[in-house]
């Protein structure tokens, strides 16, 4: 299909504020123990890992991952638990403390607001926040569905002292709430020790090769076409291979999540350029405020999303992300897929690079016009015919 014309309907429906998110505090089987009873969590896009029917999605349509969010009060505890796709943290807001392992094996990692961390799947990993005010992170889930998780043993055993259990559908009995107890067959199975020797063990020094810092972005003001003449706006990649035509920048972690993660830096009155993309693209404004620019001019409708706020843009519609006010925006950028994005761009766009002296090679990145051959020339620029 071609280009789509998103609706001011529709386009409302999509923006995602922090003040339309709720909470649920009995998501999962850890929500009564003592240090955990103050979690909030919070699924966004998608129902993640939630074991609670009551749990509100404000996104439901598929994007290929999930998105959610967990609040918690200074000192608040997040228990040990395995997840079989991809969990990626996004600190928003607080000081956090991420371990993984179990027993004698637990590694850690202190980490603030910027920070991205991948864990690995099949390995536990829990979290606090140790710092002293509220803390708030992002997280993305690989796939659709996720096919819910596993507790440490321990975890499930102080679970039943508070009359919580897990069935075997992966779903939350609360039985202090009135919840009927649930037959021994329906009871989850906990793993065993052997099991949980089986898993794999990280140490320090391998998951800091699943951080991305935010003191260590590699920012580059050459990865948009649409923004390289004006300068004003930025890309850093942390996750994945996502929309920078920098043939420079290298993700700092790059196995298959299912979807890609980059930072984008707009300065005062920047913009990225009017684009379009094959794939969904969920943006977290992480400070700053933006105007997002759906659709062509005429019909042409401005979003502002403000800090915390999330918005997602439909694959195969005309965007523009522009600054909004005179303080700098930091965002975020989640596109579905482990392939490298490419970015469509409107003729005006090409016209006006091209006049400052940029055009893409035949690799979809960025060249400087005066050092490609005429055979080179428009054999790397991605098509909006193409879109499926």
């Amino acid at each position: 299909m071609g280009k789509i014309v998103v609706g001011k309907e529709e386009a409302e429906h999509r923006l995602i504020r922090r003040a339309d998110m709720v909470a649920c505090k009995l998501a999962f089987i850890d929500c009564k123990l003592p240090g955990s009873e103050r979690k909030e969590n919070y699924s966004l896009i998608g129902p993640g890992v939630t074991q609670s029917k009551d749990q509100v999605v404000n996104l439901t349509e598929t994007h290929g991952f999930s998105v959610g969010a967990a609040a918690m009060p200074a000192g608040t505890v997040n228990n040990l638990h395995m997840h079989f796709t991809a969990e990626v943290f996004m600190v928003y807001q607080g000081r956090w403390k991420f371990r993984w392992g179990c027993g004698t094996d637990v590694a850690e990692v202190d980490a603030g607001p910027g920070d991205i961390l991948s864990i690995p799947t099949w390995v536990f990993r829990g979290f606090s926040n140790v710092g002293q005010s509220d803390g708030w992170i992002f997280t993305l889930l690989g796939g659709d569905d996720t096919g819910g998780i596993i507790w440490h043993p321990s975890v499930l055993e102080a679970a039943a002292a508070h009359g919580m259990y897990l069935t075997r559908g992966n779903m939350l009995v609360d039985t202090q709430a009135g919840d009927p107890m649930p037959s021994s067959e329906e009871i989850l199975r906990p793993l065993d020790a052997g099991q949980v020797a089986s898993l794999p063990r990280y140490t320090a020094a391998d998951m800091d090769r699943r951080i991305v810092w935010c003191s260590q972005r590699d920012w580059s003001r050459s990865a948009l076409l649409g923004s390289i003449a004006q300068q004003g706006c930025e890309l850093a990649p942390a996750l994945g291979y996502g929309i920078t035509e920098s043939r420079d920048q290298v993700p700092g972690v790059s196995n298959p999540h299912g979807f890609s993660v980059e930072w984008m830096r707009l300065s005062a009155g920047a913009s990225s350029g009017r684009f379009m993309l094959r794939e969904k693209l969920v943006i977290f404004v992480m400070s700053g405020s933006i105007d997002l620019v759906l659709n062509d001019a005429d019909s042409a409708l401005r979003i502002t999303v403000d800090a915390q706020d999330m918005y997602s843009v439909p694959a195969g519609a005309w965007r523009e992300i522009r600054c909004a006010g005179n303080t700098p925006a930091e965002i975020i950028l989640a596109v579905a897929g482990d392939h490298r994005k490419r970015v469509v761009w409107p003729q005006e766009v090409l016209d006006e690079a091209q006049a400052a002296g940029y055009v893409l090679d035949p690799n979809g990145y960025i060249a400087s016009l005066d050092m490609l051959p005429p055979t080179a020339l428009g054999v790397g620029v991605a098509a909006d015919t193409l879109i499926a």
